[in-house]
């Protein structure tokens, strides 16, 4: 970008051992960002791949993966994006993008088929992520040209900013939308080529794509995830007793149809979804008939982050938060929880009252919360110390405010109480990105039966949700199978919720069936799912020392204290989980400290 140069590129063949999208991005990283950098400055590097089999005709075949230094945490900055972009770069014949510098001006980057180049968006810079998309659009002739965009979260470098694609794709976590902006750059535009990526055409290749997208639709939940969305989960996890409420002080609600995604159905106009996904999760909404105006229906994160974390029960107003965060372009978990944080602060009257002239910081006040919203973007009142981020908005207040901060390393936790389900609990301290459940995606602690865990664990208590026992084993198979999840390019919610794909012998078929000996740990042979895991864990090996090279605040692997019993919420004790902590280490081959052995190779 300093120089406004494209220039491309074969993929090195070291890089390709690692299969594509996550594992691809941290190889670049280790060997080529320089320790002690601000993460917005010209120097950090921004990474965007597609997986292995994004583009393919492999079902849910649709992710990015992008990374860079995280202005939030101030280490690995990581998220995941789907709709349809991804696929739209390999028809390209391109996996991935690397991107340096600053541009001096605001520049978008264009990729054709006939080529690349950067063009000028100062008439860009101040439009909202839909606006970007729509003014991008007027000037293509290929309306099926997708785009990758920044709002004025990105553009004014609020810490937790996300890059957005369409009216309902967010690669929200870890502020990568900050990182654009801090480069100068408004967007990624994308027109389809014509190269078939990995196209089931022969018989034996057909034969795997159907059989994975007959197991996934043979899933018991693949009819409530098709219909409802993750926004149907929301009642399930009330009863289930694991819904954090009032920013952590409580769980769950004490009336959970007000807030239950299911009701947003009467409202639906038409679903959606992402490239070449059988489930369509994806929902336009008109919630006044009278309007002309839709909304897309949140997923179940947004659902109970700006809902029952933030105290707000009215389902509407949770639908237009959450679109609003989407139009700024914030991530939707980070931007609630600091209003809840906000909120929690008020309600000990600890709140300075500079900070809080004019707003109502009671529970629940929807007006309250888009106010704040604007306030992040803007850099003004209130929303001037919430825009950098829990971890530092209770630095900034002081007062004793941190024991509210519901954070892991600077990374704001996401919907689960970790006082109530111990494996989650375990990776909300271990994920390489900070607090959250979808970078560890622990299902299988719920989701699989008594006997598999007795098989894989040697203790069916590895599935109660309550028990200490075997966390560090199930947890070590999480990162594990997340990781490769997210080096394939599919998406959690198939493999890991409907198929409970903790094994990794779906994808191996997969792989095999589709994707014939186009990287080195395919041409020796058939992939196994031992081979997944191994490089699966190479990778969470390099996550953690990238962390250690980077990290300038506490790196400890470590819950906040109000997660520890206090006599009302939970029965985790920090003895406990020290315990699954260690046992984490053990089954990572980590030593006590957490510190994994330098890779023999990378």
């Amino acid at each position: 970008l300093n120089s406004h140069q494209c220039r491309l590129s074969p993929l090195p063949d070291p890089a390709m051992r690692f299969l594509g999208g996550r594992g691809v991005n941290l190889w670049y990283l280790y060997q080529h960002l320089p320790p002690d950098i601000d993460p917005l400055s010209s120097e950090n590097i921004m990474i965007i791949s597609c997986g292995l089999l994004t583009g393919s005709s492999a079902p849910a075949g649709a992710r990015l993966h992008i990374n860079a230094l995280s202005p939030l945490t101030g280490i690995l900055g990581s998220s995941n994006i789907g709709g349809y972009t991804g696929a739209w770069l390999r028809t390209l014949d391109i996996a991935t993008i690397v991107i340096r510098g600053r541009s001096q001006n605001p520049v978008y980057l264009d990729i054709r088929p006939d080529g690349v180049s950067l063009k000028d968006a100062a008439h860009l810079w101040g439009c909202d992520a839909f606006e970007t998309q729509e003014q991008i659009k007027k000037g293509y002739a290929d309306q099926k040209s997708r785009v990758l965009t920044i709002g004025p979260g990105g553009e004014n470098l609020v810490r937790f900013a996300a890059v957005i694609s369409e009216r309902d794709h967010a690669a929200g976590r870890t502020g990568m939308g900050a990182v654009m902006g801090s480069k100068h750059l408004k967007a990624i535009v994308v027109s389809k080529g014509d190269h078939q990526h990995l196209k089931a055409t022969r018989p034996e290749q057909r034969r795997a794509v159907d059989a994975y997208t007959t197991a996934m639709r043979a899933s018991g939940e693949f009819k409530v995830f098709s219909r409802y969305g993750g926004a149907g989960y929301v009642g399930w996890a009330n009863e289930f007793g694991i819904m954090g409420s009032r920013n952590y002080s409580r769980v769950g609600v004490d009336d959970p149809d007000k807030i239950d995604g299911r009701i947003l159905q009467k409202h639906v106009v038409r679903p959606g979804g992402c490239y070449g996904c059988p489930i369509q999760c994806k929902a336009d909404l008109k919630l006044d008939p009278s309007d002309e105006k839709t909304h897309t229906r949140p997923e179940f994160e947004p659902m109970i982050n700006l809902g029952p974390k933030c105290g707000l029960e009215d389902v509407d107003s949770v639908v237009k938060l959450d679109n609003l965060c989407t139009r700024l372009g914030l991530d939707s978990t980070s931007a609630a929880t600091v209003m809840a944080f906000a909120m929690e602060v008020n309600a000990h009257g600890l709140m300075p009252e500079d900070l809080s002239k004019g707003l109502d910081l009671s529970w629940g006040n929807a007006q309250t919360m888009e106010t704040l919203l604007h306030q992040m973007v803007d850099n003004k009142g209130l929303g001037s110390i919430l825009r950098l981020g829990v971890r530092q908005a209770a630095q900034e207040i002081g007062k004793g405010t941190s024991r509210f901060a519901a954070h892991v390393k600077g990374l704001e936790l996401t919907a689960y109480h970790p006082g109530a389900i111990m494996g989650t609990a375990l990776g909300y301290a271990v994920s390489s990105r900070g607090g959250d459940y979808n970078n560890v995606y622990a299902s299988l602690e719920h989701s699989w039966t008594e006997q598999e865990a007795e098989q894989t664990f040697e203790t069916k208590d590895a599935v109660n949700i309550k028990s200490t026992r075997a966390k560090g084993a199930l947890i070590r198979r999480a990162v594990v199978c997340n990781i490769i999840v997210d080096c394939l390019g599919l998406c959690k919610v198939p493999v890991l919720s409907l198929l409970r794909s903790f094994n990794l012998d779906n994808e191996a078929r997969l792989i095999n069936g589709l994707a014939g000996d186009i990287t080195p740990i395919l041409a020796a042979g058939s992939v196994t799912s031992k081979d997944l895991f191994e490089i699966g864990h190479q990778v969470a090996d390099m996550e953690k020392l990238f962390n250690i090279r980077h990290a300038k605040e506490d790196l400890k692997d470590m819950l906040p204290d109000r997660f520890f019993t206090n006599g009302t919420v939970n029965g985790l004790t920090r003895e406990k989980f020290e315990t699954m902590l260690k046992e984490f280490y053990e089954a990572m081959g980590w030593d006590e400290n957490g510190i994994p052995p330098e890779p023999a190779q990378c």
